[in-house]
């Protein structure tokens, strides 16, 4: 079998763990729909490599607001690699203490919120204090972590706790201990990591879910439609109402602010 049929099929066994999980997607979905049908935000974070979930969630094709996308350039600016700006600095910003604590400073956090924190680890020190935060704060919160990695992996949090430890709702990637699943006759170690994939499974299940619970409240949302599918017009129609409807959710969380 060549590396890029095990790559599908290791794949596919990622598509039947997030099946497996179907239930507490369910359950997340009714969190979100809940703090999206009461006029407020989902705030969803990631470091690192996370960042690509975050996106996935909101705002791209298919997608509509009532998620907040918080991304840290400095925990995510991975295109320099080395120099200014590269991924040494951006790997250890990932574990100071505190972090998390500034960048939520930035939103007046309301009772009735939700969260979705993304870490494949589960155990670097920011997206961990994030979710600490968002509790502390009463924000309930649904993790994506990679069970089978977190558990391999030492937190670097002071008390030792994971990103679960902190979280409402945890969902499962099924990606392998390190990420990658594909080993290679003759290299040492294996490529081709899957908790991208098991990630965009489980936040695009959500997101459909979500849309459908919003729909059937009589809260249709404005999803971000190509103009190949609605056409031109329509679908400059929509960009703009959900971009619109996006600052007017978000607003809401600058104006407390310092009062």
């Amino acid at each position: 079998m060549t590396p890029a049929l095990q790559y599908l099929d290791a794949s596919q066994g990622l598509l039947n763990r997030v099946r497996d999980q179907l239930p507490l997607i369910q359950q997340a979905a009714d969190m979100f729909a809940q703090t999206i049908l009461a006029g407020q935000m989902v705030h969803v974070f990631g470091s690192g490599h996370s960042r690509i979930l975050v996106e996935e969630m909101w705002p791209r094709y298919g997608s509509f607001p009532g998620f907040n996308p918080i991304v840290e350039l400095s925990l995510t600016f991975h295109n320099l690699v080395v120099g200014a700006n590269g991924q040494r600095q951006a790997m250890f910003l990932e574990n100071v203490s505190g972090l998390a604590g500034r960048i939520l400073r930035n939103f007046d956090l309301k009772p009735g919120d939700s969260a979705l924190v993304i870490s494949s680890s589960g155990c670097n020190v920011v997206p961990v204090e994030m979710a600490e935060e968002f509790q502390r704060r009463g924000v309930r919160v649904v993790a994506i972590i990679s069970t089978v990695h977190s558990e391999a992996s030492t937190s670097r949090h002071r008390d030792g706790k994971k990103l679960q430890d902190f979280s409402d709702i945890v969902l499962d990637t099924g990606a392998p201990v390190g990420d990658a699943m594909i080993k290679i006759d003759g290299l040492e170690t294996p490529v081709a990591p899957g908790s991208t994939v098991g990630g965009c499974l489980l936040v695009n299940t959500i997101k459909a879910e979500v849309a459908a619970r919003l729909t059937k409240a009589g809260q249709p949302p404005k999803v971000l439609t190509a103009g190949a599918v609605v056409g031109a017009a329509k679908a400059t129609e929509l960009f703009e109402a959900a971009y619109d409807e996006h600052a007017r959710r978000i607003a809401k969380y600058y104006a407390g602010l310092g009062a």
